[in-house]
């Protein structure tokens, strides 16, 4: 099968049926076999229906139904892990992403040998102020701290090799770092693609300002994670030690200076008068507590695995 398009959706009862005919026309036109997995995120409208409806004469139609909205890191997650395609192809189903676009895609992965094709969406028909300027501040974040060069980490319509979705694992809200992912599991071949961006035709967004807010801390955890996920003694570790080491060092200095001033005869000065007492014991206790946290995240890690945090109500 050349292609697997993933397509997951909150309430978009009005563009499904459009959203089809477009990729089926596409891909029929391009020679192209496929087959598409619709992710039903927990909607409140018509759209499990109308795919359940459309799934009896398009065999090439499969979906997933979330018992209630979880997100669209675990709606992927849940397609990627059932994808059989050679390219696997994501796409949002608001008709803001265009379908038009899967050929070139699909080329760019098959024949030029990429392992990740992102679009870049560098002409956008959002809002200005709440979503055009937070992405490119988030974006131009993302680059910097990643190591990753995109213009636009945020677009859905991506396409994949099909070892690439086996061998990540998209939890959380990380679906926007999915090449950073990537990157990190070895996957350097990453490119992006620019494509065509329009005004959503139906419904409203499903996305606030604060998911820039909640993208920003999900790069800090994707930073700390790719550098110390797999051995977390060596940051907690390295900075406990530390703290402990600077702490011991200023109480012995102090404890020797008692010792001089009784040598001297002198009397009644208090170490615990002197504030880098405190200072002192307040590090050794925060590096002792640091290095044991870095224990037992060695210790979590060698007994326990992420488990998938959704349940699934239907698959057709």
């Amino acid at each position: 099968m050349n292609l697997s398009i993933v397509i997951p959706l909150l309430n978009e009862e009005d563009s499904l049926e459009e959203l089809f005919s477009r990729i089926d026309n596409v891909c029929y036109t391009n020679s192209l076999s496929y087959e598409i997995w619709f992710v039903d995120d927990g909607s409140t409208d018509l759209s499990w229906s109308i795919i359940e409806n459309m799934k009896v004469q398009y065999p090439q139609i499969h979906a997933i139904k979330f018992s209630r909205n979880y997100g669209k890191s675990q709606a992927l997650h849940a397609a990627f892990e059932r994808t059989n395609g050679e390219v696997v192809i994501t796409m949002d189903a608001d008709l803001q992403d265009f379908p038009e676009e899967i050929p070139e895609l699909y080329k760019m992965v098959t024949e030029d040998n990429y392992d990740i094709v992102s679009g870049w969406k560098k002409k956008r028909f959002d809002n200005v102020m709440t979503k055009n300027v937070p992405s490119k501040l988030f974006n131009a974040a993302a680059r910097k701290v990643s190591g990753v060069y995109l213009h636009d980490f945020n677009c859905g319509l991506k396409a994949y090799k099909k070892q690439v979705v086996k061998s990540i694992d998209v939890y959380g809200d990380m679906h926007r770092y999915i090449p950073v992912l990537a990157a990190n599991a070895g996957f350097r071949r990453i490119t992006e693609k620019e494509v065509q961006h329009q005004a959503r035709p139906y419904g409203t967004s499903k996305f606030g300002t604060e998911r820039f807010i909640r993208g920003f801390l999900d790069l800090v955890t994707l930073w700390f994670v790719s550098r110390f996920g797999g051995r977390p003694m060596h940051f907690f570790g390295a900075v406990g030690t530390v703290m402990f080491i600077v702490g011991f060092l200023s109480a012995l200095w102090l404890g020797i200076s008692k010792l001089i001033d009784v040598a001297r005869g002198i009397y009644g000065h208090l170490i615990t008068n002197n504030p880098w007492f405190f200072i002192a014991l307040a590090m050794m206790i925060m590096g002792t507590l640091l290095f044991i946290a870095g224990f037992l995240g060695e210790m979590i890690i060698r007994t326990n695995r992420e488990h998938k945090n959704y349940n699934i109500d239907e698959v057709i």
